[in-house]
């Protein structure tokens, strides 16, 4: 990654932005180096990957 980088808030903080965003593959890259998955899995800058954190689907109810 290129050095001179824009601020950028913490990797904790939820106020980073993308800098760049492709939808028709899936991803968009935050302003820290993490590339963020559609399925809400990530690939951090050092290299961890993060799993899909969805939250569980509630399933509707069936009438008997």
């Amino acid at each position: 990654m290129c050095s001179s980088r824009s601020s950028c808030p913490s990797s904790d903080s939820a106020a980073q932005h993308v800098v760049a965003a492709h939808p028709e593959q899936g991803w968009s890259l935050l302003c820290d180096g993490t590339v963020v998955f559609d399925d809400t899995g990530e690939l951090t800058p050092d290299g961890r990957a993060v799993a899909p954190h969805r939250p569980p689907v509630e399933q509707p109810a069936v009438a008997a």
